[in-house]
């Protein structure tokens, strides 16, 4: 399937099912792999513009507590507390800390820094935001928790995935279909964190 055909089809897809970004599908492959979206979870979505992961967990998530994160503007989604700001800022930290008011089970993050044009560049900015996530994880996150964060193959992919193995008992790395065939994008999956 060439890019545009693979554009077209997940686009009308997305479509046809209502979800707001083609990007529902990516949650969805990872869902089916590592099966963490469940029942009464506490569940944190980062960079979650325009909602596409939410809707896909909201769907999944029964009587649960879901927060979407975004700098952009996140229309309302059924059963999803929103938060418009910047998930780097310590304030917006404190927000969701204060919303779930324990241990968060599952954090995801689909961030990507607004691109430049310079593959290296997004790698890294990319890269350093799957950091920040795994870092944000280490206090926040159930023991037995799970955090799902987009990151880039390039320099510092190896230095993520020792930080990974450092932090967590079981890592694996996961690039859904629904991905572009000429993407560097992958996901990674931490669980149960090291005590």
């Amino acid at each position: 399937m060439d890019n545009k055909s693979y554009q077209d089809f997940y686009f009308k897809k997305a479509k046809m099912q209502g979800y707001r970004s083609r990007s529902a599908f990516k949650l969805i492959e990872l869902n089916k792999k590592f099966n963490f979206l469940k029942k009464g979870i506490k569940l944190l979505d980062v960079g979650a513009f325009p909602g596409g992961w939410c809707q896909v967990a909201s769907q999944n998530v029964k009587n649960g507590q879901i927060i979407a994160i975004d700098k952009k503007k996140i229309i309302q989604i059924k059963n999803v507390k929103i938060i418009e700001g910047d998930f780097l800022d310590e304030n917006t930290k404190k927000k969701i800390l204060k919303f779930f008011n324990s241990k968060i089970d599952v954090i995801l993050s689909d961030m990507a820094p607004n691109t430049s044009g310079n593959k290296s560049l997004d790698t890294i900015r990319t890269n350093e935001l799957c950091l920040s996530i795994l870092e944000f994880s280490k206090n926040t996150l159930d023991k037995n928790g799970v955090v799902i964060s987009k990151l880039f193959m390039g320099e510092d992919f190896e230095e993520i995935k020792a930080y990974a193995k450092k932090t967590f008992q079981k890592i694996n790395f996961f690039k859904p279909n629904s991905s572009r065939d000429n993407s560097r994008e992958t996901y990674i999956h931490c669980n149960r964190l090291n005590s």
